[in-house]
């Protein structure tokens, strides 16, 4: 079973930077497609960015499209969001999940089929 694991939330000023990072448990796990949601308390799990064909195409939101970047390092098993201007709206649980198949759209939760257990992020004013 593979396991993914979050790191890097944290609390943060609007307008601050922060970078999550999610490494695989299994070097050898090879997802179609690596995807970014994020959850704020009494809303609904919202994807946010999406990255796959080793790392050639990438998908974001349009609440966060300009200041979110998503890459991944092969060699480590590790997908990575970079997140700058960050807002108030930000705020929520960042969850990191891998689809093996599929179709559709790439932010489609139901896609996915591995994930991780969160990380918090809090943007403050």
């Amino acid at each position: 079973q593979v396991h993914l694991v979050e790191s890097g939330g944290g609390s943060v000023q609007a307008g601050g930077s922060l970078t999550l990072s999610c490494a695989a448990s299994e070097s050898s796990f090879s997802p179609k497609i690596m995807g970014w949601f994020r959850q704020a308390p009494g809303k609904e799990r919202e994807g946010v960015a999406a990255i796959w064909g080793a790392g050639a195409n990438t998908f974001f939101s349009d609440s966060v499209k300009g200041r979110f970047t998503i890459t991944r390092d092969n060699a480590k098993n590790t997908v990575y969001l970079q997140m700058n201007s960050l807002k108030l709206e930000d705020t929520g649980k960042y969850y990191c999940a891998a689809a093996t198949q599929g179709q559709g759209y790439v932010l489609d939760p139901l896609r996915y089929t591995y994930w991780g257990q969160g990380t918090q992020v809090t943007v403050s004013s």
